[in-house]
């Protein structure tokens, strides 16, 4: 059994390590209502470039943009290029692993084999897991400490994929292959504190999704100018397009961590309230116990005094 001072030690130390987990349990929440601002305000920008590429597609038609489609045209046997995001950091449950086996499992559904696959991970929390599943990292990247250096992470990363779209990989006997494809895996916020795995296709663009651009009714009386030619107008549309989807991609994945870190802080604290009750009541009759054996002691002092000598 423990003595006093070693269960005040443990009291002490369990109460210091509850002032941590609140603490990191306030930054979470804190982190949370930063990155819901920045999804409100790419969801109005989202918005605002699908109205200058539904203007654009009003002026010529859909089937005449083909040839400016970056990978239109599928062949089923370039490289796929596959963008994980995680986190940098512990404590937030099975947040990296979870993100990992979802990415994986949708590879191996859609049958594209490991060297097809040109795959960069946004947060060094996920390397583990990726190494245990023997799969091979061709680029990485660090996740910014604020929302304010997103905007370079985003460049950087399109950096990478304008590498990747102009780089041929001849392999003996084989055709020259170019990224043909471009995935996105993040975990997709719910709530403050729930969110599950997503799946965005970058490249080739969803013709669908333009098709419906074309067709939407233009919700003005006055229709929109431009000053550029179409053909340097439209690319830059599809670039902003590319950026914005991985900014959301990015905002959304630290929303989803920063809620996974509060659920396991929010958890510890509960682990700890219950551990400092079950020590208080061990330190209370530790003492008790102590104090009664003082008692007896003195009371069989007392008695042994009380006896006559002989």
């Amino acid at each position: 059994m423990l003595t006093l001072e070693a269960l005040q030690s443990k009291i002490k130390s369990v109460e210091d390590l509850g002032a941590v987990v609140r603490t990191m349990k306030t930054l979470a929440m804190v982190n949370i209502r930063q990155y819901e601002k920045a999804r409100i305000t790419l969801t109005d920008y989202s918005k605002t470039i699908e109205l200058g590429l539904q203007a654009l597609l009003r002026e010529r038609y859909f089937s005449e943009t083909m040839t400016l489609l970056p990978n239109s045209q599928k062949q089923n046997h370039g490289l796929v290029g596959v963008i994980l995001f995680g986190s940098d950091h512990g404590l937030c449950g099975q947040f990296n692993e979870q993100i990992v086996a979802y990415a994986l499992e949708q590879l191996n559904q859609q049958q594209i084999p490991c060297d097809r696959r040109q795959i960069a991970t946004v947060g060094t929390r996920l390397l583990p897991h990726l190494e245990t599943a023997k799969q091979p990292i061709h680029n990485q990247f660090s996740l910014p400490s604020s929302i304010a250096g997103t905007t370079q992470l985003v460049q950087e990363i399109l950096l990478t994929i304008e590498q990747w779209r102009f780089r041929q990989i001849t392999e003996p006997g084989e055709e020259i292959y170019n990224l043909e494809q471009l995935l996105l895996f993040y975990n997709h916020s719910l709530s403050s504190t729930s969110y599950q795995p997503f799946t965005v296709q970058l490249l080739p663009l969803d013709i669908n999704w333009l098709h419906q651009l074309e067709q939407r009714p233009w919700n003005s009386a006055a229709l929109p100018t431009q000053t550029m030619s179409w053909e340097r107008l439209f690319p830059v549309f599809i670039r902003q397009y590319l950026f914005v989807s991985l900014y959301q991609a990015i905002v959304e994945s630290m929303a989803s961590e920063n809620g996974s870190r509060l659920t396991s802080m929010q958890a510890a604290e509960k682990n700890i309230e219950e551990r400092l009750i079950d020590l208080n009541a061990d330190y209370r009759s530790s003492r008790q116990n102590s104090i009664t054996a003082e008692l007896l002691d003195i009371i069989a002092g007392f008695e042994a005094l009380k006896q006559p000598r002989t």
